[in-house]
């Protein structure tokens, strides 16, 4: 009896990002939140016949995983020890800035990229601006613009028009992505699953 109490509790007290603030957030939840949840999973390749890690990508505009950057990034400074700071990033700063303007309008898929080397060749990132594309229902999207990763950010930041509504049923990404083993990656995500308080949360 007081075990089934207790799943109904769990049932009716929400996901951990709607019912804590992520200062309560575990280790483990944070870390899946970005790594493993509604908004995040790992990309794979479409050919069969390669085999290469999964890549890791989540939604950056979607408040979850805004909030769980932060969280990432206030816990990493904590842990930091004396003498080690990063230095501020100017790329990041610079990304902060656009976003802050133009989050209404975009939305933007973080990728982790283990080597930016393959963005210093220009003919990859032109590959990638021109391939790569974001599907809503039966509408594609091209890419309206990208911050690649860097030192203090191993995050290609790709963004795209905000077009999704839940009605669409799943959003989805076909990727070429410059310095990663087998370029082409993919992924799809269902709308229904993507709602912080009723709500649709890209």
């Amino acid at each position: 009896m007081i075990a089934a109490l207790f799943s109904l509790v769990l049932l009716f007290a929400g996901p951990f990002w709607e019912s804590k603030p992520p200062m309560e957030w575990s280790d483990m939840e944070l870390e899946a939140l970005l790594t493993d949840s509604p908004w995040a999973q790992v990309m794979g390749s479409p050919s069969t016949a390669v085999s290469a890690p999964g890549v890791q990508a989540y939604f950056a505009t979607a408040s979850p995983m805004m909030a769980a950057e932060k969280e990432a990034e206030r816990r990493a400074k904590l842990r930091r020890k004396p003498g080690k700071e990063v230095p501020e990033s100017p790329e990041a700063n610079d990304y902060r800035d656009w976003l802050e303007e133009n989050r209404t309008t975009q939305l933007v898929l973080a990728v982790r990229i283990e080597s930016n080397r393959g963005f210093s060749d220009e003919a990859e990132v032109k590959r990638m601006e021109e391939e790569s594309v974001m599907k809503v229902g039966k509408r594609k999207f091209k890419m309206t613009g990208h911050f690649p990763p860097n030192a203090a950010d191993p995050y290609l930041r790709i963004a795209f028009p905000r077009q999704a509504a839940l009605s669409d049923k799943t959003l989805s990404f076909d990727l070429y992505l410059p310095g990663v083993p087998a370029p082409f990656r993919n992924a799809e995500f269902k709308l229904k699953d993507m709602q912080v308080d009723g709500k649709l949360d890209l």
